[in-house]
C-alpha cells in the first residue's frame, strides 16, 4: 500500500473487506482496552476514528510486550520484529489478505493519513528503556522517556486530526503527551512499584526524603510523600496549561476529542492534587457517566475539566 501525497476525503474511497475487518479489529481492542483514549476518538468522523484505531492497536502491542511475562530476551526479539512490521509499512509491502488485522489496518491509514511511523520506533525506544528497568536520575532523563512513550502518540495522532499550524502543534502535542504521561506516573505510583518501577527522578525522590520508595502502604514518618505529590502534579499542572494551546490549532471535531481525552487525565490530576495519599490506596480512576459527561462536554463546546 503507498502513501498518497494528499488526501482531500480521506473516506472517498470503498474499503476492502479485508482492510474494513481489520479497522473493526483495532476498534474492538480500543473500546476494550483503552476506555479513556475510547472516549476521545467517539467524537471523530469515520475515518479519523479508525486511524486512531490502528494507532492505537500498535501502540498497545508494544505496550503489552514491555509489560508482559516473557523473559527480556524475548522482549526484546518481539520488540525488533514490530519494528520490522513498521519498515514493512514503509516499504509498502502489506498487502490487504495479511493475516495481521493491526498490520493492515495501519498500512492503510498510512496511505491516507501522513502518520510518521518513526514516533513508532520511538515509543519502541522507550518499551527498551522500561525492559531494561531505566531509572531516572533527573527530570530531564525522564522528560525523555516521556516523549518517546507519550509525546510519541501525541504526534502520531495530530499527523490524523491535521494542524494549522503544524510545527508549533507538534510542540503542544508533545507537551500534552508529557502532562498525561506524568499523570500516569502519579496515577499508578503504588502499582510501578510493587513491579520494581520507579519513575519519578531520583532527585525529586531525595528532596522529599522517598528514596524508599512506595512499596508500602504507608511511607515512612519522615517521608514527605504528600509534598513530593503535590509538587509532580504541579508540574504536570503547567504542561496541561502549555500543552492545551494546541486545541485551537484543531477542527472542532479532533479539538473536541483531544479535550475530551486530556479533560479526564487533568480530572484524575485533580483528584491526586485533592487527596495524594489516594494513590498508595490503588488506581485512581473517574466513573464512566463522568468520563462521557467530559467528552460531550468537549463536543459542544463547554469546558472539559
Amino acid at each position: 500500500m503507498s502513501r498518497q501525497t494528499t488526501a482531500s476525503d480521506p473516506a472517498a474511497e470503498p474499503l476492502s473487506p479485508q482492510v474494513a475487518a481489520a479497522y473493526r479489529y483495532c476498534e474492538a481492542v480500543t473500546g476494550s482496552q483503552a476506555k479513556n483514549f475510547s472516549y476521545g476518538i467517539r467524537l471523530l468522523p469515520l475515518a479519523k476514528r479508525q486511524a486512531m484505531s490502528a494507532i492505537y492497536a500498535l501502540a498497545r502491542r508494544i505496550d503489552d510486550i514491555g509489560d508482559g511475562s516473557w523473559s527480556d530476551a524475548r522482549k526484546f526479539e518481539e520488540l525488533g520484529r514490530t519494528r520490522g512490521l513498521l519498515d514493512q509499512i514503509r516499504e509498502g509491502a502489506v498487502e490487504p489478505e495479511d493475516t495481521d488485522p493491526v498490520k493492515v489496518a495501519l498500512a492503510h491509514a498510512c496511505s491516507v493519513f501522513p502518520i510518521p511511523l518513526d514516533a513508532f520506533d520511538e515509543l519502541i525506544d522507550g518499551m527498551e528503556m522500561d525492559v531494561r528497568g531505566t531509572s531516572y536520575a533527573t527530570f530531564e532523563e525522564l522528560r525523555l522517556y516521556c516523549r518517546c512513550v507519550a509525546g510519541t502518540i501525541g504526534r502520531l495522532s495530530l499527523s490524523v486530526f491535521g494542524c494549522t499550524d503544524p510545527k508549533r502543534g507538534a510542540e503542544y502535542a508533545d507537551t500534552l503527551g508529557l502532562a498525561l504521561q506524568l499523570t500516569n506516573i502519579l496515577r499508578d505510583v503504588r502499582e510501578d512499584a510493587l513491579n520494581g518501577r520507579v519513575y519519578l527522578p531520583a532527585e525529586d525522590l531525595a528532596r522529599y526524603g522517598c528514596e524508599q520508595g512506595f512499596g508500602l502502604d504507608t511511607p515512612p514518618a519522615e517521608a514527605d510523600f504528600r509534598g513530593l505529590v503535590l509538587f509532580e502534579a504541579r508540574r504536570a499542572q503547567g504542561y496541561f496549561d502549555e500543552g492545551l494551546r494546541l486545541l485551537p490549532m484543531l477542527d472542532r471535531r479532533s479539538r473536541a476529542c483531544v479535550g475530551a481525552m486530556a479533560g479526564i487525565y487533568h480530572r484524575v490530576l485533580e483528584r491526586i492534587i485533592a487527596e495524594p495519599e489516594a494513590v498508595l490506596r490503588g488506581r485512581v480512576s473517574l466513573p464512566g457517566w463522568e468520563k462521557a459527561y467530559v467528552a460531550l462536554s468537549g463536543l459542544v463546546g463547554g469546558r472539559t475539566s
